[in-house]
């Protein structure tokens, strides 16, 4: 593996961990040349599916455009970088499961704002402001009141 801080090719592996159901394998490897240490993750080929998106282009699925969204969206949040790639990979491997060769960005986008919600509320209103490209903060607004009134209905006050 050629080492990312100065160029060599030998390096040695010094751990390796499977990630997330199995499909994944982390390796923490140092350069053999100037000791610095660097983690690779190994993951299996899969069949290619590609994305349509709203302007009726096609493109080939690309994880690491969902993952920099996630990142973007989760800034400064205390978020881990596992939870996000977890996500990430989750969302990737039920389109991957599903046996579609074609997805709309909508479902995407849908399923990242679910998990989001789930996640980080925040994250959750950074993402959807953006994917649903609200135009002021009348819109901005109703998000959050809706998100209020779903955590109202899923948590029924107490009685005293």
């Amino acid at each position: 593996m050629k080492c990312p801080f100065c160029g060599v090719m030998d390096s040695k592996v010094t751990d390796t961990r499977l990630l997330e159901d199995g499909s994944v394998t982390r390796r923490r490897r140092q350069c053999d040349s100037c000791l610095n240490r660097f983690v690779t993750h190994e993951r299996l080929d899969s069949i290619p599916v590609a994305v349509i998106k709203r302007g009726g282009q096609s493109e080939m699925f690309d994880r690491d455009k969902i993952l920099k969204s996630v990142m973007s969206a989760c800034n400064k949040r205390h978020i881990s970088f596992e939870q996000m790639e977890r996500l990430v990979a989750d969302i990737e491997a039920q389109f991957i499961n599903s046996g579609k060769k074609e997805i709309e960005t909508r479902e995407i986008g849908e399923l990242v704002m679910k998990r989001l919600k789930e996640l980080d509320e925040v994250s959750y209103v950074r993402f959807a402001s953006v994917y649903k490209q609200f135009r002021d903060i009348d819109t901005f607004m109703a998000e959050i009141a809706g998100l209020l009134n779903e955590k109202k209905t899923e948590k029924p006050e107490d009685a005293v």
